[in-house]
């Protein structure tokens, strides 16, 4: 190419000579002025006419000659150093478009399953936003259509992801370390144990912690594409609370264990998209249509990586479809993985059975508690596949509605032979919530949830049935709720929330004549009635930018407090603990082109 420009340059030069020789031919400065003021006869004048007519032409050609040699340059095939034909030779060429700017409020929170760093919202100022940086949009194809950015010219962008054949990749997560205090020794290291929190007359409760933890530290990676106008995102992401093999971890070598988080697939077309793998419940709040990007869930801004008592949410796998009729309403139904929980899980108290049905336990039913003996991993038996319909309004930027239900389904069968005796419930629940700035920077979070059968999507902390004396099954009620607001001033994001369950008591009467099931009197003062959750904090934005990352320094203040259905007679009526949390975060650079 740089061999054709000079060929070209020296053509061009010559022309110019020629054209200038003519009217030099006077070498004085006599001749000069007597050829401007002394009339040109007619002969001598259509000469000159002619002449720059032909020049004129002569350049229009060399002008014509030039794009086809640099066409020709663009689609000849790319040598490498070795003398060896690249991969990409004979590859159509892209037409080159003028790019488009960053989104600025939804990349950190899509590459990366954190808090995001501030709520995708275009209300938000632009003091807290990621700078503008070029990146390319879909080129058109033939038909005018867009194609793949991601096949778009990268030399006229500042890349902010890698390139692998026709995708892009950007590395996500974020490099995290967090101290925290509690006035209870809960030993549930970084995350908060709601239903278990030491009441005052125990040792625990009389005790406190102080510990760092870097596990909610994360690594993975999203893959975006088009194939064929389907736009599709691969999405991978771990972090180091996984369960260690070892109680060595504070002696002398924190070996925290990876945990994989989110790994799925989703593909879009128009107005149908799918998708399928371990992603967030489609009954986790959202605040933008009902994408599975972590950045436009709703899960709160809080550091607790437990998030907050009467939020409904879990990891697991599963397949959805969405329906997108237009921009501002979408359809979602999804088929996820089922438990058959009675409790035990993340503080939260199991059921007591019917001495006679205590079989039931890890054989049928799922006790969370017995993680150590592995009994609980997938070896209960399921009928169906948690069933959750969703739908989501997004009329404007500001403000998202959303209302949606989960179905559930659970059988048992009699633990002696012949087994000919089977018992079977039907759970649900109703979820619905908004998300809405009522101001330019200040909005206003409500999500509520009320269920039979429903508890284990309240993080545990509700067992979904009790089982008769008869083996019948009977579905525990249990709501939770979450209300708070989020406000942003300058680079620094503002929250309080305030989190609630509500477990009803489910009571039945055994063989023996003793009360059994949840929340009866002599129960445990852990089969909670009531917990309460009330918390604030911020999230400062030091610095960020797509091509070098982010650095955060956050804050929050947990107040938590729980109540039994049964109080012994001089037994506390209640528990509650104080968090304090501080956080210091790096987030990975990169940022996806806008599809």
């Amino acid at each position: 190419m740089r061999r054709i420009n000079e060929r070209t340059g020296r053509v061009l030069l010559a022309c110019l000579l020629s054209s200038i020789m003519p009217l030099s031919a006077a070498d004085n400065g006599t001749a000069e002025a007597a050829a401007v003021t002394a009339p040109q006869p007619a002969s001598e004048i259509e000469q000159l006419k002619q002449m720059l007519a032909d020049q004129q032409k002569q350049i229009n050609e060399l002008r014509q000659a030039l794009a086809q040699q640099q066409t020709a340059a663009q689609q000849a095939p790319k040598k490498e150093t070795d003398g060896s034909v690249s991969a990409s030779a004979g590859a159509p060429v892209v037409p080159a478009v003028d790019p488009a700017p960053v989104s600025t409020f939804r990349n950190l929170g899509q590459v990366a399953s954190t808090t995001a760093i501030l709520p995708h919202s275009a209300t938000l100022p632009a003091a807290g936003a990621l700078p503008a940086i070029p990146l390319p949009q879909a080129a058109p194809n033939a038909t005018g259509s867009a194609t793949n950015p991601c096949e778009a010219d990268p030399d006229r962008t500042i890349p902010t992801y890698l390139r692998l054949g026709n995708v892009c990749i950007v590395p996500i997560g974020f490099m995290d370390l967090t101290p925290l205090w509690r006035d209870k020794n809960a030993g549930s290291s970084m995350g908060s144990s709601f239903g278990s929190i030491p009441y005052n007359n125990t040792a625990n409760g009389n005790l406190s912690e102080f510990r760092f933890s870097p596990q909610n530290s994360r690594i993975g990676f999203r893959i975006d594409g088009d194939w064929k106008g389907t736009h599709f995102i691969g999405y991978n992401e771990f972090d180091f609370n996984g369960t260690s093999g070892s109680n060595g971890i504070a002696v002398s070598n924190g070996a925290f264990v990876p945990r994989l988080r989110l790994f799925w697939l989703d593909a879009r077309k128009n107005k149908v998209e799918f998708l399928a793998g371990q992603s967030w419940s489609l009954l986790t709040p959202n605040r933008n249509g009902l994408s599975a990007l972590p950045g436009d869930l709703f899960y709160t801004q809080v550091i607790d990586i437990n998030y907050m008592a009467g939020l409904t949410w879990t990891r697991q796998p599963g397949m959805r479809i969405l329906l997108h009729p237009s921009n501002k309403v979408t359809f979602g139904f999804s088929a996820e993985q089922p438990d058959q929980y009675i409790g035990g899980s993340a503080g939260g108290s199991g059921i007591t059975l019917p001495t006679a049905l205590a079989a039931l336990s890890n054989a049928q039913l799922d006790v969370a508690q017995n993680v150590s003996s592995g009994q609980n991993i997938l070896t209960q038996p399921t009928v169906t596949p948690d069933f959750i319909a969703k739908i989501a309004f997004d009329p404007t930027s500001r403000f998202h509605f959303e209302v949606g239900g989960i179905e559930r389904n659970f059988k048992t069968t009699n633990v002696a032979a012949p087994f000919t005796s089977h018992y079977t419930a039907e759970g649900g629940g109703l979820l619905f919530g908004f998300n809405a700035a009522i101001l330019k920077n200040f909005r206003v979070i409500s999500t509520n949830f009320y269920s039979d059968g429903g508890g284990r999507y309240l993080f545990g902390q509700a067992p979904d049935l009790i089982v008769r004396a008869n083996g019948s099954l009977s579905l525990v009620k249990a709501d939770g709720t979450i209300d708070g607001f989020e406000a942003t001033v300058n680079k620094t994001l503002f929250y309080a929330y305030y989190g609630g369950i509500y477990i009803d008591r489910d009571v039945t009467i055994d063989t023996t004549g003793k009360p059994v099931g949840f929340g009866y009197v002599g129960s445990a003062n852990s089969q909670n009635r009531v917990i309460n959750e009330l918390t604030f904090g911020f999230n400062q934005t030091i610095w960020r930018d797509p091509r070098y990352g982010a650095v955060n320094m956050m804050g929050q203040y947990e107040w938590l407090e729980r109540a039994p259905w049964y109080v012994a007679v001089g037994a506390p009526k209640q528990t509650h603990d104080n968090t304090i949390y501080f956080n210091i975060r790096y987030t990975l650079p990169g940022a996806m082109p806008n599809f």
